[in-house]
Formats: C-alpha cells, sequence, structure tokens
C-alpha cells in the first residue's frame, strides 16, 4: 500500500501539526511506501506573501529533516 500526505507551509509548525501529520506519517514510512510533499498551492488561500510563503515551506522542509 502507498500513503500520499501533504501539509500546507502556512505558518510555524505546532505541536497539533507534530502529532497530527508529521508523528503518524514518519510511522507509516516504516511499513509502508509514504510519499509526503510540502502542498504549497493550499496555502495560497492563506498566505499572500511570497517571502512568508519560502520561509514556511523551507521551515516544514527542516522540521520533516529534523523528525
Amino acid at each position: 500500500m502507498r500513503i500520499l500526505s501533504g501539509i500546507q507551509p502556512s505558518g510555524k509548525l505546532h505541536i497539533g501539526n507534530y502529532f497530527g501529520m508529521m508523528q503518524p506519517a514518519l510511522k507509516l514510512q516504516e511499513k509502508r511506501d509514504a510519499y509526503l510533499f510540502i502542498a504549497n498551492y493550499h496555502a495560497l488561500t492563506t498566505v499572500t506573501d511570497a517571502d512568508a510563503m519560502r520561509r514556511g515551506t523551507w521551515d516544514v522542509a527542516l522540521d520533516f529533516l529534523a523528525c
């Protein structure tokens, strides 16, 4: 089974992001094929500043790598 999941870079990550999406996704990748992505286009509904979007994308990527 393959798993596809994404997270929006719409702001600073918080503990809810970790327990709600990141931790379960990281556990699933040990058992299944997991494809994780940063959903930039979905964040365009709340983030309109290009610099904020860029920073948010890097923050999410770095947080995933740290986990």
